[in-house]
């Protein structure tokens, strides 16, 4: 039987960071009731990371580690989901800037028939933490295009913390295109036109140095990546919803 949860970390460089937040998601999840599994998806990293995932590979039979030559986190998630085999499967980023314990609230019972529930640090009841205000405002202006352009109605698009049924994991990744930052806003999209129930969920969020971001340069290429995805829907190049994959509730 496939385990009820699938956590995936999609790691670029996180030699430091990693080892702690491995050692925290793993106790989080042995002590849970349910069955999982958790995947660590190295993306053309040039540190030590895939040294200390194989570390912590060691007597964790329901770890895994697989890597990709290139860097680029959607790259990593959709490799991460694509080999995931949970029920759920759920985004983590290797800060743990949400915490961990959090992840019940994206699961039944706390939460049913949602297809993808998203991690918002704007929805009414969330909290950030010592984020600094540049990097506040510059992500409130890029969340600003994203509903005039791109999705409308949704307060944080870009949070590191997702969770995915198996099926619509299944379908929206096996056509998920962008290896960049912007591959959020892509699976949300395609999620939405697909009729995917989505929802946020307000946490509790604490900055961490040492972003992978560059503002200025990553905004950039970001903001014309979401004329990309509508181009790209525009074109057929999301592929229609296998029959096969089911709705909210399944």
């Amino acid at each position: 039987m496939p385990p009820h949860l699938s956590i995936i970390i999609p790691a670029h460089n996180e030699e430091r960071r990693l080892p702690a937040s491995l050692t925290r998601v793993q106790s989080f999840l042995q002590s849970q009731p349910y069955t999982s599994e958790l995947l660590v998806v190295d993306s053309g990293s040039t540190d030590g990371t895939a040294k200390v995932a194989r570390q912590h590979a060691r007597g964790n039979p329901t770890f895994r580690l697989f890597q990709e030559s290139r860097p680029g986190k959607g790259l990593a998630v959709r490799r991460g989901m694509l080999e995931a085999r949970g029920d759920f499967r759920f985004i983590c980023d290797a800060d743990l800037s949400m915490p961990i314990e959090e992840v019940p609230r994206f699961l039944p019972p706390a939460l049913n028939d949602v297809d993808v529930a998203i991690a918002s640090r704007e929805a009414p009841g969330a909290r950030r933490h010592g984020e600094p205000a540049f990097r506040h405002w510059v992500g409130r202006a890029f969340n600003t295009i994203v509903r005039q352009v791109a999705i409308p109605g949704f307060q944080d698009t870009q949070c590191g913390f997702k969770c995915f049924r198996a099926g619509p994991a299944e379908d929206l990744f096996s056509v998920q295109r962008l290896d960049g930052w912007t591959f959020d806003v892509e699976v949300l999209f395609v999620a939405l036109r697909r009729g995917y129930r989505v929802v946020e969920i307000p946490i509790p969020w604490y900055h961490e140095p040492g972003s992978r971001v560059r503002i200025l340069r990553d905004s950039l290429t970001m903001f014309l990546d979401l004329f990309r995805i509508r181009r790209n829907w525009s074109q057929g190049l999301y592929a229609p919803r296998s029959p096969a994959a089911p709705h909210s509730g399944s």
